[in-house]
């Protein structure tokens, strides 16, 4: 019997098939990626969070690395050595050709820029929580890439988990009746809010371009009360207590009850600045409040009731339900909610509603569990990949993310007014409160834009 070449047998292989492909790791054998099969990923923001997004994806090809600060991007830089290093996003974008794909770990006010400015040469772009500082940004960004058609995926990386999913199912089954009520909390900010803007003025420390690291915000003077992590509770920067969690508490109580945009928000907070006896004191216009409670409102959707959804931050906690037995805790390190139905509670942790279960343990140990009916994931990054080489859409692509982030920011936007606001989201207007909608977008410094 003749034998056949290598190129002879796929010939013959595939004209039998007559539709055969055989990709590419089959040929190299299992766990063969041939080069031409993996992205080029670029990292802004490479540390912290972002170098741990970098760190899911090494199994592709790290290309690029952008930091301002380069001390606190030092480990993500001693792991991939070949990679080229940037202190600006720009440059790199325009240096650099071969970059297929970006992630943003930045702080939140860099996020849109970085982002928009990728997806405009057709970058896919993974973007940490929340998507973006503001909610004009979120829009933008969502239709800037749907415009380009590039892959995109924000980091609650909770969406993927199996737990998300299993509640989904046991709301969607009726496990506990008709949901109209949800509690929410975390313990954060871990990290110091409620306080005056810092007097002093030290220099900047050599390995950190502090105008890089501004980015759009207004020009201030460099302060280490600002970075690394701290900038979460400045109002230039982050987005508070609920910026950082409501991304990922909020993920799962947004998709199981098929949420849309709430008709209204409305804040109480803390005005409390540590080392004063003022009581008077004005509400801090720097920083976001030590605590919050934040309330909205959502109308009926098809097969849900009205729902008050009502977020605790800061140590603030809701009543605990009698259902829950002495001792056990409510929710987890990161916070939790509670789903309150008119035929039982349903009580999670925070990230992808790990933690789940029917409250009380009777009704839990009663309750026959329906069957699986979402796809489950191969993971939060893996998605991502898979998109980017022509796959399905990633789970918290950014037509998920964006109103997601949206709710998120509206409660930001009601501890800053300290107003009841109502919600014209069509026109993304408050018609009650306009002065307040100045919180929803901001003016880049010069040399900025979106």
């Amino acid at each position: 019997m003749k034998k056949l070449s290598r190129r002879e047998f796929l010939g013959a292989a595939a004209a039998a098939s007559g539709a055969m492909i055989v990709p590419r790791h089959v040929l190299g054998g299992r766990g063969y990626a041939a080069p031409s099969d993996k992205l080029n990923i670029a990292g802004i923001g490479c540390g912290g969070q972002g170098g741990g997004d970098l760190s899911r994806m090494e199994k592709e090809n790290i290309v690029a690395l952008c930091d301002a600060d380069w001390a606190r991007a030092a480990k993500t830089f001693a792991k991939h050595p070949r990679a080229p290093r940037y202190r600006d996003f720009r440059v790199m974008l325009e240096k650099q050709k071969d970059i297929d794909a970006v992630t943003v770990g930045t702080p939140d006010h860099f996020h849109a820029v970085a982002a928009m400015a990728a997806i405009e040469l057709g970058k896919h772009v993974f973007v940490e929580k929340p998507l973006t500082h503001n909610i004009a940004e979120a829009r933008k960004l969502a239709q800037a890439a749907r415009e380009a058609n590039v892959a995109t995926q924000m980091g609650n990386q909770g969406h993927a988990m199996e737990s998300i999913r299993v509640l989904c199912e046991w709301i969607w089954d009726g496990a506990i009746g008709r949901v109209t009520e949800v509690q929410a909390w975390t313990p954060h900010p871990v990290w110091p809010q409620g306080m005056d803007r810092p007097a002093d003025e030290p220099p900047v420390p050599e390995t950190l371009d502090w105008d890089v690291w501004l980015g759009p915000a207004p020009a201030r003077p460099y302060h280490p009360a600002y970075l690394p992590s701290r900038w979460r509770g400045w109002l230039d920067f982050g987005t508070g207590g609920l910026g950082d969690m409501g991304c990922h508490i909020f993920d799962h109580i947004m998709w199981s009850l098929k949420l849309g945009p709430p008709t209204s928000v409305e804040a109480s907070f803390s005005i409390y600045v540590p080392g004063t006896m003022n009581w008077d004191k004005p509400k801090n216009m720097e920083t976001y409040p030590q605590a919050s409670i934040v309330t909205y409102k959502f109308p009926a959707r098809e097969g849900f009731p009205p729902l008050t959804l009502t977020w605790y931050d800061g140590g603030l906690m809701p009543p605990r339900p009698e259902e829950l037995p002495p001792g056990a805790k409510m929710g987890d390190t990161y916070g939790g909610a509670l789903y309150i139905g008119d035929k039982g509670k349903i009580l999670t942790g925070s990230h992808g509603a790990n933690g789940l279960r029917i409250i009380p343990e009777e009704k839990m140990a009663a309750y026959a569990r329906p069957p699986k009916t979402l796809p489950r994931s191969v993971g939060h990054y893996e998605e991502w990949i898979a998109a980017c080489k022509g796959g399905p859409p990633a789970g918290s692509n950014f037509e998920y993310a964006a109103p997601l982030t949206e709710i998120v920011l509206l409660g930001c936007a009601a501890v800053r007014s300290g107003e009841k606001l109502a919600w014209d989201a069509e026109n993304m207007r408050f018609p009650n409160v306009p002065e307040a909608d100045r919180y929803l977008s901001r003016n880049y410094r010069e040399g900025w834009s979106l």
